[in-house]
């Protein structure tokens, strides 16, 4: 089994900035794309900025100049350090991540259960 923990939401005004963090555990050969998504209520799920094994990061162009995803594979963590928050970032974001398991190398994709980020004046 493979956990994703998430941490770091929470209320923050317009203009202000959060950094989430994933950290995952568990029977891990290796951790391969990891990515942070998000859901604003009654909107689709969405992928917000990505950092795959191999490759360039990626970003919504909503977010882009203002977030940043980074990786930390000997710990096998995921930061998004963002910054500029406006009203239109509020939502749950979740951690996502494909993952090689050890014992059996099954590739998997895993969730974190999700952190509320609250952008308000």
């Amino acid at each position: 089994q493979v956990q994703l923990v998430e941490s770091g939401g929470g209320l923050v005004q317009p203009g202000g900035s959060l950094r989430l963090s994933c950290a995952a555990s568990g029977r891990i050969y290796r951790v391969n794309f990891m990515a942070w998504y998000r859901q604003a209520p009654g909107k689709q799920r969405e992928l917000v900025a990505a950092f795959p094994s191999i490759g360039s990061t990626t970003y919504a162009d909503s977010v882009k100049g203002r977030f940043t995803i980074s990786r930390d594979n000997a710990k096998n963590t995921v930061h998004l350090q963002m910054d500029n928050l406006k009203f239109e970032d509020t939502a749950v974001y979740y951690c996502n991540a494909a993952i090689t398991e050890r014992v059996l190398g099954v590739n998997r994709n895993y969730w974190g259960q999700g952190t509320q980020v609250t952008v308000s004046s």
